[in-house]
């Protein structure tokens, strides 16, 4: 009688959780990448020529599209949506071709890169059938690897908030800021630590409450955006004018759609792992086609291209929250902020400093993910440990040599300045290469066997 109610009971990531705990928990996960969700419009805005309450206004657009995304992909329809507790948010993958693209051009910069969006996400849409089907092609190796790289690669951007998080800054790097990261690192270690229950679970949201207080008296929190922020206001559809469509900006902006489709499968693979459902062709193909609709409708309020966001992966991972229900409510949350600019203004008086702080710790479990998954990779048979070796070494060139790629065309560094697809391109290779080309039948069938179990090994645990 007891095998019939284990197989009934709900999946943790299908579960919904009292209303407190799901909102604190959704909230954690907007404070988690509510900086890389104004990031991009703050960059792009100022470089098309646009005022600083016209950039206001991008940014205000940007988080509710973000919410809509994401709510596409936690609750859903036909199949529409991984159903994972996935966040999506505006793509940083895309800044710098947008910036080229509209470049001091002002409106018209703006509605050329809306429209080059539009087309490529309808393209990715198409396309998500098909693109789902290379989940076959990420074995343990390959998805360890690549998840290993989205931890590593976001450290940086742990430490440039740890910094102040703009280097023209007078105070970038400054002995307060650094110490407030450490800090709040502290602060959230000893949280969980200490804690537990359901207070451990939002340490994490704790630790940024309590490193803002303190931030105060030390002067690094910044109250203008509360005082110059409007108490309501909605992205008006085409804001800035229709969309217009050219063929440069559409084919630029298309690779970095199948840049932003292959980290996304690659953080989907990885969260699968993490909340004990792996992901499966459909789930990725839901997934890419919520990534896509969200990209195509996100332009007609004004955002920009969507994808997933790996930092909250490291969140689901460390609180072992899995409910995908919490992530929706975060995606409310993200939408109320961009209707309410006096509201996101709030969550925007987290220093940056003490974001950082934070984000050590999310972005570094992502990163122990991955080596968990190695573990089970089976890295003493074949050349799995080259495999390994090569796409860790070519991934880690955009972190470790920031300029390394500054002699090639500038369309190019849309994949190559991205360590992830950089990494995940090589490690797909030559796992092809290594443990697929020139088998037998009677080995193939042997190595997709062993894939298969590993695969379906105990779940990634992040303590």
């Amino acid at each position: 009688m007891s095998e019939p109610a284990q197989s009934d009971r709900t999946h943790p990531v299908d579960e919904t959780l009292p209303p407190l705990k799901m909102f604190t928990s959704g909230l954690q996960h907007v404070a988690a990448m509510y900086a890389g969700v104004v990031a991009p419009p703050m960059v792009v805005g100022p470089a098309v020529g646009l005022s600083p309450k016209e950039t206001a206004f991008l940014v205000a657009a940007s988080l509710f599209t973000a919410g809509i995304a994401t709510l596409l992909q936690t609750l859903g329809f036909w199949r529409i949506g991984a159903r994972l507790p996935f966040v999506n948010g505006v793509s940083f993958a895309g800044v710098t071709p947008m910036v080229a693209i509209g470049k001091d051009r002002g409106h018209e910069g703006i509605t050329v890169i809306f429209g080059a969006i539009i087309v490529a996400s309808l393209l990715g849409f198409v396309l998500a059938p098909y693109f789902c089907k290379l989940v076959r092609f990420f074995p343990p190796v390959v998805t360890g690897t690549v998840i290993t790289l989205i931890g590593v690669s976001l450290l940086p951007v742990a430490f440039n908030w740890s910094q102040g998080g703009n280097a023209a800054a007078d105070d970038y790097g400054s002995t307060t800021n650094i110490i407030m990261a450490a800090v709040t690192l502290v602060i959230v270690l000893a949280l969980r630590k200490l804690l537990r229950g359901f207070l451990q679970q939002i340490a994490i949201l704790l630790g940024l409450i309590i490193g803002t207080l303190i931030a105060i008296p030390v002067g690094i929190t910044d109250f203008g955006a509360i005082k110059e922020a409007d108490a309501i206001g909605f992205p008006t559809p085409f804001h800035f004018g229709a969309p217009q469509f050219e063929i440069a900006a559409i084919v630029s902006m298309c690779i970095v759609m199948l840049v932003c489709m292959t980290e996304s499968t690659a953080d989907m693979l990885a969260l699968g792992k993490i909340v004990d459902r792996p992901a499966d062709e459909r789930t990725i193909e839901g997934g890419l086609r919520a990534d896509t609709l969200g990209s195509a409708v996100s332009p007609l309020f004004n955002g920009f291209m969507c994808s997933a966001f790996a930092q909250n992966i490291g969140l689901v991972a460390m609180t072992k929250v899995r409910s995908r229900f919490v992530v929706a409510v975060g995606g409310g949350i993200l939408i109320v902020l961009g209707l309410v600019p006096v509201a996101a203004s709030v969550i925007a008086l987290v220093p940056l400093p003490v974001l950082g702080g934070a984000g050590i710790v999310l972005f570094g479990s992502v990163a122990a993910s991955g080596i968990q998954t190695l573990a089970t990779a089976a890295l003493e048979k074949g050349e799995n440990a080259l495999i390994v070796a090569a796409a860790v070494g070519i991934g880690l060139i955009p972190i470790a040599a920031p300029d390394f790629y500054h002699a090639f065309p500038k369309d190019l560094l849309v994949v190559l300045d991205s360590g992830i697809s950089t990494g995940c391109v090589v490690a797909i290779v030559l796992n092809l290469a290594f443990n697929h080309l020139g088998r037998k039948p009677d080995e193939e069938e042997d190595a997709e066997t062993v894939s298969e179990e590993l695969a379906n090994a105990a779940p990634l645990h992040v303590p």
